[in-house]
């Protein structure tokens, strides 16, 4: 059988299909700019990130930590475990009452759901109390997205020096259109 008559067809004229397909791709490219996908932080910046005697709350008081996020913990499970807490729980690193135990296998992730202070500990021998294994981390809402100015066009300057109008980039596209409306892109398909 001819690949051609296998493949499925479509049901728009050829100008109408491009139309379209330029649509999808601008809309998808200005919604895109405007967001953020969450980011996964390794705790501490290294593979194996939740460990004694390392500053975990000066770490994330250098990031941007927005609600979505998440974080990453990896250590050695036989040793040390990860609790989420509340401040007094923190200030006495003390796992009575926590609130998560994110330990699972060692190299566990926590997301980050909500805009407020998120409280970690070790809550196994003296790691927290005195190897200061404990983290706080400030979670905010993201900022809006900057207003966008007008884009108002503006002649391009070609490497020979000389200005190209706008007008000429609009006839191109136009030019195009029309090409691909008449078949004459799609000839041999």
């Amino acid at each position: 059988m001819e690949l051609s008559k296998m493949l499925p067809t479509s049901r728009l004229p050829p100008s109408s299909f491009l139309l379209a397909v330029t649509a999808t791709t601008f809309f998808l490219l200005f919604t895109a700019a405007e967001a953020r996908w969450p980011i996964l932080y390794r705790v501490g910046g290294g593979r194996s990130t939740w460990e004694p005697n390392a500053n975990l709350t000066l770490w994330a008081s250098q990031k941007e930590i927005y609600v979505g996020d998440w974080l990453y913990f990896g250590f050695n499970k036989t040793l040390y475990d990860v609790l989420e807490v509340n401040r007094t729980g923190y200030d006495k690193c003390s796992g009575e009452g926590f609130i998560t135990n994110i330990t699972r296998g060692g190299r566990d992730v926590f997301n980050l759901t909500q805009a407020r202070p998120y409280y970690f500990i070790c809550s196994r021998g003296s790691y927290c109390a005195m190897q200061g294994m404990k983290m706080e981390v400030n979670v905010t809402t993201e900022p809006p997205p900057p207003q966008q100015q007008p884009v108002v066009p503006r002649p391009v300057e070609s490497s020979s020096g000389s200005l190209l109008p706008f007008t000429s980039a609009v006839l191109f596209l136009v030019l195009g259109v029309l090409l691909s409306s008449s078949g004459a892109l799609f000839a041999g398909m």
